[in-house]
């Protein structure tokens, strides 16, 4: 309350004085450039400009944007005998014509204040830099729909001098159907219940601002639902805050199929099923965790995942880099190495790829920025080639940051021999001058040497915890089918994190462990909140985000495949019983992953592995040979258990036992034993063979559930 006091008066007090101040080209006009749009992408901040005119992406260089004004076109875009003549004050405000039709009013402020800079002389002062933008209030919960949140923007430039610049503010909502911003009344306007975002650019600055409508208009008290970690803790005060009660638990089967699935990426066996199935309930929950997290099937898996998310791939004519590098990868998994130190490896290895696993990792990229997008990517959850033309207009990276960072990879040999050579450079196409080895948004390093280690310790920093944050991050994903920060490579200010405290927590308490791998894993699969059932009710089945009930996601191709196989039991010389997951290679000729929607690209597989079925995989699982083969196949457990006299009822449950680990329901039962009872053994086998593909083209089958 005490700095809105502050701000209010020597906003007062600034405006008292502003016919003798001297208007700031910087800080007032180049916002005003942004609120209308002449410096966006769609207009003259475009790469090439529009018409003859080129402004830079969001004001981001202020420098080119005056001398653009002010001295081109023969100085004709500012005339200051006659102002309203001038063309960067005719052209908006409908006086010529202008392909960008008219933005502003002849008597508006935004008009009438670059009226008054190009009168008193269209100076450029370089006055004052903004050290901070803050928006009041940030985060707002109401009740009432149709709702309004008034805002207020303050630039801060220095510990004397706030100013409102709430008219100067661009307010930008993520859905403007669902919250709208108010330019005369500066406020948000919410016309529907949920979480609603909008973004606020003022100057090289963007903030986000949320308003909170509570889903269900009843309270919900949680404060008795049970809890086993920090993580339930989070995830019910946000489901308290906004009025969801959580689902139940899922059942025994439910639970077995999923955790099974998440962790080690096959189906149990139907021995395992009832052996789990009927153990007491006490712990065994807990216990089956740890088995599976011990198990070689965690290694297999897992190695896949964090395969996909470095972008591991082979190269033309050498297949054996990726293999040697998924060895090593398999190695540290299995032996519960610390993802820290994998990453340091993988950062900083050198040598024969062939010999040195993790040297592979520096060979995924072709040249120096290719590198430095590979590392924002993978280790800082951001996609930075959107800085390599200009600043990034969504986060705070900058070209200089982005050629910084190409820069530190610049002497680098990709060969198969990966090594650090004497000399290598990258231009930066914002100077077209040699890049500075850099530290995005940190600090330029002295241009010689090999400052990779450097740039590692700063990614890997404890203390900044941006590193364990992606991470955890992406492993939360993994096991949910969401991201906390979704996608998981778009980690900015303007992607906010549905519960950024949890977040950090999360992130803390594995940093804390050593980045164990199994440990947090461990947390999040004993958590209620993870064992939820996947059945929502009336109240939150509209959360697609908040883990009030749990998500069914597709399988990804490998492990759908594998469940395909281990359903079927089919064992052939053309069937090998390798499992699937173990193929890391995504560009390796593989028909069956191939058909079930496997990522072929050598990079960004990591969002992919699960992604949606695709159409194609839907139609080979609704008539093709991937599915037809197997069920016709005479050694396929069907066509076993038909010669060994397996009646149907027998048949049914072996099958409900293995595709969805447990026992049809007496409905389930009585409705197949009418369907497949018939005395004709063609016409029962093709009816059985109906069953099973039934079965494994279901949703049921083909997600998580």
């Amino acid at each position: 309350m005490r700095f809105r006091l502050v701000c209010v008066v020597a906003t007062l007090v600034l405006a008292a004085n502003a016919s003798a101040a001297t208007i700031d080209f910087d800080t007032q006009i180049i916002p005003i450039l942004t609120k209308v749009g002449c410096n966006s992408g769609a207009c003259h901040g475009a790469a090439a400009g529009r018409g003859n005119f080129h402004l830079s992406l969001l004001g981001a260089n202020p420098a080119a944007d005056y001398a653009a004004i002010v001295h081109e076109f023969q100085g004709r875009r500012v005339n200051l005998a006659e102002p309203d003549r001038s063309l960067v004050l005719a052209k908006p405000t409908g006086g010529l014509e202008h392909g960008g039709d008219m933005l502003l009013s002849l008597d508006s402020p935004a008009a009438e204040l670059i009226r008054e800079w190009i009168s008193s002389g269209a100076k450029r002062a370089e006055s004052r830099h903004l050290q901070q933008l803050q928006i009041t209030p940030l985060h707002q919960v109401i009740t009432e729909i149709p709702g309004r949140v008034r805002v207020q923007a303050t630039a801060i430039y220095s510990e004397t001098e706030a100013v409102d610049v709430t008219r100067w503010v661009s307010f930008t909502s993520t859905d403007t159907e669902a919250a709208q911003w108010n330019d005369e009344a500066f406020e948000i306007r919410v016309n529907r219940r949920g979480v609603h975002t909008l973004i606020a650019r003022f100057l090289d600055r963007v903030v986000t601002v949320e308003v909170v409508v509570p889903f269900n208009e009843h309270p919900v008290d949680l404060s008795r639902e049970p809890r086993v970690n920090y993580i339930d803790d989070h995830v019910l005060q946000t489901l308290t805050t906004l009025n969801v009660p959580p689902s139940e638990l899922a059942d025994d089967a439910e639970f077995l199929r999923r955790v099974q699935l998440d962790l080690v990426g096959r189906l149990p066996t139907r021995d395992a099923v009832n052996e789990f199935l009927s153990a007491p309930a006490e712990d065994k929950r807990m216990r089956w965790i740890d088995k599976l997290l011990a198990s070689e099937d965690f290694a297999d898996y897992w190695t896949l995942r964090f395969a996909r998310w470095f972008g591991l791939h082979s190269f033309p004519n050498d297949s054996e880099s990726v293999a040697t590098c998924g060895d090593w990868l398999h190695t540290q998994i299995s032996n519960g190495a610390s993802i820290r130190s994998v990453a340091q490896q993988l950062l900083l290895a050198t040598g024969d790829s062939h010999v040195v696993g993790p040297a592979t990792f520096s060979r995924l990229a072709a040249d120096p920025r290719a590198h430095a997008e590979l590392v924002g990517r993978v280790f800082m959850g951001a996609r930075i080639g959107c800085a390599n033309c200009h600043n990034h207009p969504l986060d705070r990276w900058t070209q200089d940051d982005y050629h910084g960072l190409a820069a530190v990879f610049a002497k680098l040999d990709r060969g198969r021999v990966v090594r650090v050579l004497a000399r290598g450079a990258v231009t930066n196409v914002r100077t077209n001058e040699p890049a500075i080895p850099r530290i995005p948004g940190t600090r330029d390093l002295d241009e010689r040497g090999d400052h990779r280690a450097e740039v590692a310790d700063w990614l890997l920093s404890d203390e900044r915890l941006a590193f364990s944050e992606v991470m955890a991050n992406r492993i939360w994903q993994a096991m949910f089918g969401r991201g906390l920060i979704d996608p998981t490579d778009d980690v900015r200010p303007t992607n906010p994190c549905t519960h950024p405290e949890f977040l950090r927590e999360l992130a803390a308490c594995w940093r804390d462990h050593d980045y164990d791998l199994r440990h947090l894993l461990r947390r999040i699969a004993n958590s209620r909140t993870y064992q939820r059932s996947h059945s929502s009710n009336n109240e939150n089945q509209s959360d697609d985000r908040f883990y009030s009930h749990a998500r069914s996601r597709p399988l990804p191709a490998e492990v759908l495949a594998e469940a395909l196989s281990d359903v079927l039991d089919v064992q052939t010389s053309n069937m090998s019983r390798v499992r699937f997951v173990t193929q890391l290679d995504p560009l390796k000729p593989a028909s069956e992953l191939d058909l079930l929607g496997r990522c072929t690209r050598s990079s960004d597989c990591g969002e992919v592995i699960a992604s949606a079925l695709g159409l194609t995989t839907r139609l080979h699982l609704m008539n093709g040979e991937l599915l037809n083969d197997r069920l016709s196949h005479p050694q396929s457990r069907l066509h076993r258990g038909l010669r060994l006299h397996h009646t149907p009822v027998e048949l049914v449950e072996e099958f409900y036992q293995s595709a969805f680990c447990r026992r049809p329901s007496a409905d389930e039962a009585a409705y197949w034993q009418q369907q497949l009872g018939n005395d004709d053994e063609a016409e029962q086998r093709r009816r059985l063979e109906d069953f099973v593909w039934s079965m494994l083209s279901s949703n049921q089958f083909i997600t998580n559930h």
